[in-house]
């Protein structure tokens, strides 16, 4: 098996919120379009390359596995399969990271598992078949699953 590393992008800053809704608006009224698979668990807006989400703060506490520490975010990168979610999280932990939640399947029907730098910022590898990424390992689309076959 070919050495893993964690891929050097950015794919989502998802920040713990009180209110969804709420934030929602907000940034909806800074004139930013919200992605199409939006709901009230969960919304995102495209940032440059980068997926900036709105996620309940239970949720994520929960979802880290770790309780809610710091400022209530977290950052992701984002991989091509299930198996390099894996891969690359073995990787970090092999160069000093900290385990926080290990790999496995998520309610939004992806698989990630979470990581903390040295200084506790907890980071994210995440599998979702939504994301579209660009030449240059950027997030271009955020897509809709379609359910339909």
């Amino acid at each position: 098996m070919a050495e893993w590393h964690v891929p050097q992008r950015m794919s989502v800053v998802t920040l713990a919120a009180g209110n969804v809704a709420e934030l929602r608006d907000f940034y909806k009224a800074l004139g930013w379009e919200e992605l199409p698979s939006g709901s009230d668990d969960w919304v995102g807006f495209l940032v440059g390359g980068v997926v900036l989400a709105l996620y309940p703060r239970a949720a994520l506490s929960e979802e880290t596995g770790a309780g809610m520490y710091g400022g209530g975010f977290t950052l992701a990168v984002n991989v091509d399969s299930p198996e390099q979610v894996d891969a690359a999280y073995e990787a970090a932990l092999a160069m000093g990271a900290g385990a926080v939640a290990e790999p496995q399947p998520r309610r939004w029907g992806g698989r990630s598992a979470y990581f903390a730098d040295p200084e506790g910022n907890r980071w994210e590898i995440a599998y979702n078949e939504r994301v579209t990424f660009g030449e240059r390992g950027e997030v271009v689309a955020f897509n809709e699953v379609d359910t339909e076959e």
